[in-house]
């Protein structure tokens, strides 16, 4: 039986584990609280305190994925891998973010494109991609990188930042953001399951790169609510993080995992997106 560990068990391991045949997987996914685990576990996961609690029996594990951020202190999944013995391990995998490419105009990017953040986070995270390709290189760790655009799915989207009132169009010309339905995101990285190829990283992104002003106006559209009004960039009451997101302006190309792996995306774009998001909450057919 096939046994994926999912090193920090968030949105998008959560998605994964929900596309997999419980009857023909094991799934043990960590998080830093009892709290966490408890919930895992009510959602039939295994759950492991991690770090800080007893290691259970990782020598059937088949998969890991890892989703755990670095930190300026280092990098506790890489260090994990890099130590714990894994006798049954067929594949690999980090989610990383599409944020190690830093700005390019609004130009196109794709996997080819140097790694040149330009931020702090962006910079761990490209030190992050280096540490974990040298696992690949100097150890044969069956490693694959995914660069994520913007997540966004149920619970998690333009549609609950309007519901709650922390929707904001904040313009900037010429700016736009790629992004990513989770269930892309699981579907993806399913497929190389299926067709992996240590050593390679790959972009997930939907086909649409818009301004982020415009997705909140279609998520206004569908809940039949006001639009916000535009706020400038520059004097949007923006906190420093939420600021430095603007600094980067590309447009993320996903050719390598439709060529690659077969990918089609269920969600190309946001307009799809966000009606099935709101398709699903109704009861009807949707992601």
């Amino acid at each position: 039986m096939p046994h994926l560990l999912a090193l920090g068990f968030g949105f998008s391991a959560k998605a994964l584990a929900a596309r997999l045949d419980r009857r023909a997987w094991q799934v043990t996914g960590t998080a830093r609280t009892e709290a966490g685990c408890a919930a895992m576990t009510a959602a039939g996961v295994d759950a492991w305190l991690w770090p800080g609690g007893p290691m259970p029996d990782l020598s059937t594990v088949t998969h890991v994925l890892s989703s755990v951020p670095p930190t300026a202190e280092g990098d506790a999944a890489h260090a994990f891998l890099h130590t714990t013995p894994l006798p049954s391990l067929a594949w690999a995998g980090l989610l990383s973010t599409t944020g190690v490419y830093g700005d390019h105009g609004g130009a196109w990017v794709d996997e080819t494109t140097p790694l040149v953040p330009s931020g702090h986070r962006g910079g761990l995270r490209a030190t992050q991609n280096a540490a974990w390709m040298t696992l690949y290189e100097t150890r044969d760790l069956p490693l694959h990188i995914f660069r994520l655009a913007g997540i966004y799915g149920p619970g998690r989207s333009a549609l609950d930042r309007m519901r709650d009132g922390t929707a904001r169009r904040i313009v900037k010309p010429g700016q736009v953001f790629s992004r990513i339905h989770v269930a892309d995101i699981a579907e993806t990285v399913l497929q190389s399951f299926a067709r992996p190829n240590p050593g390679q990283a790959y972009n997930l992104a939907d086909d649409l790169p818009a301004p982020p002003q415009d997705v909140i106006a279609e998520a206004a559209r569908l809940l039949g609510l006001p639009k916000p009004p535009d706020l400038p960039f520059e004097t949007a009451p923006l906190s420093p993080m939420a600021r430095s997101f603007y600094a980067d302006n590309k447009r993320i190309s996903n050719a390598r995992i439709k060529a690659e792996l077969g990918v089609r995306l269920r969600y190309p774009d946001y307009f799809r997106g966000l009606a099935a998001i709101l398709a699903r909450e109704a009861g009807r057919d949707g992601a």
